[in-house]
């Protein structure tokens, strides 16, 4: 039971925290460990003893049904929670980056100095209304739903607040309109030929092929497309697969089709180029029609760099602006630019912008592939589709369903057969870059970066 002591006009209650004393050797002794408040908020007092005692049963009963938080636990700063919290936590490499840039711009300077168990739920719609009205929604929801994980954390995990002051309700008050999904228009394989010729005149042949490489496997830009790397190219796996059983398998499922594989992405980690898992760990085996197939080889024959996407400087893109120097002049395109004397290496012609890809991020290309793959006539099982996606079928039909063989060829099928009906039309196609001489394709550096490689990702 708690007990009552009057100090000269003041009134402390003390209630046993349900901790004992621990020995030299770190074992519980049978002395209790007492806590004890002067008042129900710091800087305020009881007014009576019975508001004392109450005070007292109150915080007993917490600890009697486990909901009970040490004061001096509660009192711990944000500031320093938040980064013994990033500490401990087990975040992707992309993730702790992006974590810790959040922290370190936006709730540390904002409640770093504010208690971990004091943080209401006002101060928390407070904080909400500013970041909405600071930020993209974008960035505005990344930082909500860190600052949820570090408040739930600290209820579930730490035990340094009893409950959260993120509170999801149905809004009152002024109306907004649900956000939906943006509406996409459709994309012709027209304008994504047009993106395809774009990125030839800004890029050249690797441009070419970067965009109907993601338009046909949808692979996730930019990071898997980064990460493709020679060894795992079509024109070298599966024979060049370093995993022993992995080589064996698909050699024998492959030896009629072409195919890639999906094994790494390529970012920059603290400015070191890095290959991690791809996103969610989606490794995945993707087939490619052979039109495809002969664009990889003859691309790959025109450089002897391990990754099959080099940069215009001839480096991996990983520390490309690629936004700026490649996605926006290829969908935005670009304006004459007539000689100069002097300067006439700078004089461009027009550059004509992709209408359908207005505003659009290159992701749109990503879309457009599964978009292909669900059209009427095209046959392809649901489940290949998501597996070539890298994403995967929820409840008993992921784990009954299973992406065969025959599920693979017809989407080869399926994919030359568009490419061949789009060539009917008379497209413009680019000539295959001039392949290096024998002697120097045979020094090709590698089949593999040389880069580090976070398996853990």
């Amino acid at each position: 039971m708690p007990y009552i002591e009057r100090r000269g006009n003041s009134i402390r209650v003390k209630w046993w925290g349900g901790k004992y004393k621990l020995d030299a050797e770190g074992r519980p002794t049978k002395t209790k460990i007492w806590e004890s408040a002067s008042g129900p908020e710091p800087g305020v007092p009881f007014q009576d003893e019975d508001e004392a005692y109450n005070f007292g049963l109150d915080r007993e009963y917490d600890v009697r049904h486990g909901r009970h938080v040490p004061r001096a636990d509660a009192q711990t700063l944000m500031e320093k929670y938040v980064w013994l919290w990033f500490k401990a936590a087990s975040l992707r490499p992309n993730s702790a980056s992006t974590y810790k840039s959040m922290l370190n711009a936006v709730i540390v300077p904002y409640w770093g100095a504010r208690p971990v168990g004091a943080i209401t739920a006002l101060e928390y719609d407070l904080w909400k209304v500013q970041i909405e009205a600071t930020y993209s929604d974008n960035y505005a929801d990344q930082l909500r739903g860190l600052f949820r994980m570090l408040m739930n954390d600290a209820i579930l995990k730490y035990k340094l607040r009893t409950d959260s002051p993120v509170i999801e309700q149905r809004r009152r008050g002024k109306y907004t309109k649900k956000k939906t999904r943006r509406e996409k228009s459709d994309l012709p394989i027209q304008s994504v030929h047009q993106t395809a010729r774009n990125a030839h005149t800004v890029w050249g042949y690797t441009g070419w092929v970067y965009i109907w490489t993601i338009a046909l496997t949808g692979m996730r830009p930019p990071g898997e497309m980064f990460g493709l790397q020679r060894g795992y190219s079509s024109a070298h796996w599966p024979a060049s697969d370093p995993d022993p059983a992995r080589r064996r398998a698909a050699v024998k499922r492959y030896k009629n089709l072409h195919a890639l594989r999906v094994q790494h992405q390529l970012y920059r980690l603290e400015r070191t180029p890095v290959l991690a898992g791809p996103k969610y760990e989606s490794f995945r085996t993707l087939v490619i029609p052979p039109f495809l197939h002969e664009m990889h080889c003859a691309l790959l024959a025109s450089h002897d760099q391990p990754f099959v996407f080099l940069s215009k400087t001839g480096l991996d893109l990983s520390g490309a602006q690629f936004e700026r120097d490649y996605w926006h002049p290829i969908r935005d395109g670009w304006d004459e630019r007539k000689p100069k004397k002097g300067y006439e290496r700078f004089a461009r012609d027009p550059l004509p912008a992709v209408a359908d890809m207005k505003g659009e991020d290159i992701y749109r290309l990503r879309h457009w592939h599964r978009e292909l793959l669900d059209q009427p006539g095209a046959d392809i099982a649901r489940v290949a589709a998501e597996a070539r996606m890298g994403h995967e079928l929820p409840g008993v039909e992921g784990v009954y369903s299973n992406v065969t063989l025959e599920m693979e060829t017809r989407i080869v099928s399926y994919l030359q057969e568009v490419w061949d009906k789009f060539l009917d039309t008379g497209p413009w196609l680019p000539p295959f870059p001039k392949p290096l001489p024998d002697d120097q394709g045979e020094r090709a550096s590698s089949l593999f970066s040389g880069y580090r490689i976070l398996e853990d990702d």
